[in-house]
């Protein structure tokens, strides 16, 4: 009902309004302003900006019908008023005293603004005020539509606002106004409104849920309070143990307290700088409203009476909630929003001009913001430098200078989504800002700026500050002050794609851990356990190269992780590495007919520049094996061949792909000829530092698996999860391992390996001889026959044979495939319990070179 009214509103006033406003150069001023700064042709750019004043205007009369109808259910109006106003117009027609309905509504938005006196006839309605029902040159002109004014009043003041319509619904009429804006600009350019790139996606402002708002407000704003409390000496019990006999004396102190606890709470500033509609400082007014009457009750208790309820809301306004956002509407929605919460009968709203701010939070620049440009320091003297109220001068920020708390929902734009002028102003002003940063990190370090020494900053923001390297510096900065990260269930924003934190800092706090919880990405939640939390040593973090946030591991993982890397010489140093080979590239002069038609491959080797290709599939854990179904026509012509001696020396090939439950390397060595393309990398080791098949058993040991999951994997990917020829290089290996004969491992290796490709032998064998007798093509479970029962075996067998159009299997042919399955899953299964087994003595030898507990082996071990 809101949205119709809004749009056949704003459709009503251009075609009634926008001609007659066109030709009156003084109610015309705000559009003709525009248009000077826009320097385009007058006629046209004029219409455009009437038409979009009149959208703000339709904007601002909704504002403050919904204020009338919060007001009205909520006893700070006459009840009925907009139905009464309604009849009366009615009935004045049927006496024949015919006038414009909005005549009668701006008779009442000036009475709010004013005030009325009432007699025994008419109710007093009492001067709000506030700056919403003030003279507006352009609305008071309007023309509206009578039975559309009347049609969507009526339908709009029959809801119930005092339960029906939550103040947080406007979060949500907010979040659905900026669609609408960019529809409107669509439709007086004559274009067409994409949704999905509306401004509201690509600005990055959704609309925050309240158990997020609830959380931040409550471990920032609450841990303030509580921690002043502590400070007073505060007892909740003593309150409560007031009788009849008690001391003055006692009374008095604890009186006190609470007078002392009050007196600072009025003092504590709390801003969120991309306030939106305001869903942030309406949490955190209810959190000191509560404050407030929790103080009143427990005065109450010491002086007897009933309960007290102080008039505080409007100096909380005024004294505690600040708040900046680079869209008007959204102001304009958020000083809506804060209004109904505190508007109380006959006492007037707080002019929130001082408080709630449009303009660009991060530049102060006019030459590149214009009229947004946002100084911190003039626009809140008081914040930053109560001697310098009214004061011109930018200030450097005092360490006790600056808010209590930032908290907010900053917005999500790539920079790259921003015009250069800004780009540019960005990397000069903020030193965070570095390759192809997200806006809200230029926030969070603004943020950072404005709170002062014990402050503290919390965000809702995407989890990519994490550990891309894009945020490096970021998490430089804060990593010192960081308190709290919680990482959240996808779905948190309905219309966002996007995997999110919350972390929270408190400037130069000194807590020795940071506490972390992670849900699961499927998880549903509707509030923030706290008691979900693990510890981890901030330096864990800290002494990393890019200072990742790896919250997926834990204190005990991590102190692995540490132990692992101590007294090693990292992979990429003794050993030689190469991509594989990257057949075609258009930029070395291939066809498009060449790359479609995969010219240099061949199913047979055609000459001796034909090599042996081999697939993913080849490379097993410590073998590679050379089956062939492909070559390739090897030479300078490919777009990057690499060199030749990576596809022929002794070597280890690593797929690129880490499968298996739980995930595994896949690492085999050869000593073939065998080339492959960019499903692996290749590496030899330098002989005279560490034998090859030492670093075979290193890179399939368990340790090293469990170093790679937690250092470089992304623990929530259920598929797809690779390793990366730079992570590899970076593997720790144990200087007890460089430049010594380690001749019990070799011999293990040597072991495995010849194990492992019987076991592939017979494994192959047995797959030629089904397919070839059956005439069948093997699916992943008939190639994996081993891992199956004889009753699942047949199961598969028949639904490929029904697949190629043959005829399923009789009893008596599986009577016949019974002893042949049994015999060779036997050879099998014993071919692989002697690989587990050698396996785990080499897992043993790497735990005993690493200096691993009994303890730490069992965490590898589960993990």
């Amino acid at each position: 009902d809101y949205s119709v009214f809004k749009r056949e509103l704003f459709r009503d006033l251009v075609k009634r309004n926008a001609k007659r406003i066109k030709m009156d150069a003084v109610i015309a001023s705000e559009a003709r302003q525009s248009l000077e700064e826009n320097n385009a042709n007058e006629n046209k750019a004029l219409e455009k900006n009437v038409k979009l004043s009149l959208f703000k205007k339709s904007q601002k009369l909704i504002d403050r019908f919904l204020f009338i109808f919060f007001a009205e259910d909520r006893d700070l109006l006459p009840p009925n008023s907009t139905i009464q106003i309604l009849d009366k117009w009615k009935a004045d027609i049927d006496f024949g005293d015919e006038r414009p309905l909005y005549n009668l509504f701006k008779q009442y938005f000036h009475f709010l603004d004013e005030g009325r006196k009432g007699t025994t006839s008419r109710a007093e309605i009492y001067a709000y005020n506030g700056g919403l029902f003030k003279p507006d040159a352009i609305l008071d002109s309007l023309e509206i539509d009578d039975d559309l004014l009347c049609k969507h009043t009526y339908k709009l003041a029959k809801y119930d606002f005092s339960s029906q319509v939550d103040v947080n619904i406007l979060g949500h009429i907010f979040e659905n106004s900026l669609n609408e804006i960019e529809s409107v600009n669509a439709e007086i350019e004559g274009g067409e409104f994409d949704k999905q790139k509306s401004k509201r996606k690509k600005d990055g402002v959704f609309y925050t849920p309240k158990y997020i708002t609830k959380y931040i407000v409550e471990n920032t704003v609450g841990k303030l309070c509580q921690e002043k409390k502590d400070q007073l000496g505060f007892k909740e019990e003593a309150y409560f143990e007031i009788k009849k006999g008690t001391h003055q004396n006692t009374k008095k102190q604890l009186l006190e307290v609470l007078d002392n606890y009050r007196a600072w709470l009025l003092q504590i500033t709390i801003c969120d700088p991309a306030c939106g509609s305001g869903a942030f400082l309406n949490q955190a007014l209810d959190f000191l409203i509560k404050e407030h009457r929790y103080i009143d009750e427990l005065k109450a208790k010491v002086l007897g009476g009933g309960f007290i309820l102080s008039d505080i809301e409007n100096t909380i306004l005024e004294n505690n909630i600040y708040g900046v956002d680079l869209n008007e509407e959204s102001v304009e929605i958020a000083k809506l929003s804060l209004w109904l919460r505190t508007a109380q009968p006959r006492r007037k709203l707080n002019d929130l001009s001082n408080n709630i701010k449009c303009g660009n939070s991060l530049i102060d620049s006019k030459t590149v913001a214009g009229d947004k440009a946002f100084n911190w320091q003039q626009e809140f003297p008081q914040i930053f430098n109560p001697s310098l109220r009214g004061g011109t001068t930018k200030q450097s920020v005092d360490v006790n200078q600056g808010f209590d708390v930032i908290i907010g929902n900053p917005p999500y734009v790539d920079i790259k989504a921003l015009d250069n002028v800004i780009v540019k102003q960005l990397f000069k002003d903020y030193k965070t800002a570095e390759n192809r940063i997200n806006l809200y990190s230029i926030f969070i370090e603004k943020g950072f700026e404005l709170i002062k020494d014990g402050g503290f900053l919390s965000y809702i923001n995407p989890n990519s500050i994490l550990v891309n390297s894009s945020y490096t510096k970021i998490r430089k900065l804060l990593i010192d002050h960081m308190t709290t990260i919680v990482k959240l269930p996808d779905g948190v924003f309905k219309d966002a794609i996007v995997e999110t934190i919350i972390f929270e800092l408190r400037k130069n706090n000194n807590e020795q851990f940071i506490k972390t919880i992670v849900y699961p990405k499927k998880e549903s939640i509707s509030f923030v356990d706290n008691n979900l939390y693990n510890d981890v040593n901030r330096l864990s973090w800290k002494n990393t190269e890019n200072c990742n946030y790896n919250i997926f591991v834990s204190q005990e993982q991590q102190n692995i992780l540490n132990k692992v890397e101590n007294d090693t010489e990292q992979l990429g140093d003794i050993a030689d590495f190469t991509l594989g080979i990257t057949p075609y590239d258009k930029y070395k002069g291939h066809s498009q007919e060449l790359i479609k038609s995969r010219g240099f491959h061949s199913e047979t080797k055609l000459n001796e520049n034909y090599k042996p290709l081999i697939s993913g599939a080849n490379i097993i854990r410590y073998l590679v094996t050379s089956n062939i179904d492909e070559y390739i026509h090897y030479g300078d012509w490919l777009g990057a061949p690499r060199e030749e001696r990576f596809f022929t020396k002794p070597r280890i090939i690593v797929r690129q792909i880490v499968s298996g439950n739980p995930p595994r390397i896949y690492a085999g060595y050869t000593e073939e000829p065998l080339y492959f393309t960019q499903i692996g990398f290749s590496i030899i080791p330098n002989p005279k530092t560490i034998n090859v098949k030492v670093l075979l058993a290193l890179i399939n040991s368990k340790l090293l698996n469990f170093y790679h999951k937690y250092s470089y994997l992304d623990l929530e990917k259920e598929l797809f999860q690779k390793i990366l020829i730079a992570n590899c290089k970076k593997f720790p290996i144990s200087k007890k391992l460089i430049e010594t004969e380690n001749v019990d491992m070799i011999s293990l290796v040597n072991e495995v390996i010849k194990l492992t490709l019987n076991e592939s032998e017979t494994l192959l064998k047995f797959n030629k001889y089904v397919e070839q007798t059956l005439n069948i093509i093997l699916t992943r479970k008939l190639q994996n026959w081993h891992e199956l029962d004889f009753a699942d075996f047949i199961k598969e067998l028949n639904k490929a044979i029904k697949k190629a159009g043959g005829t399923p299997l009789t009893k008596k042919d599986e009577f016949e495939w019974l002893e042949l399955f049994e015999d060779n899953k036997q050879k099998a299964q014993e071919l692989q319990t002697q690989i587990t087994q050698t396996e785990k003595t080499i897992d043993t030898m790497v735990y005993d070179l690493y200096g691993l507990t009994e303890e730490e082996r069992d965490i590898v071990e589960n993990s």
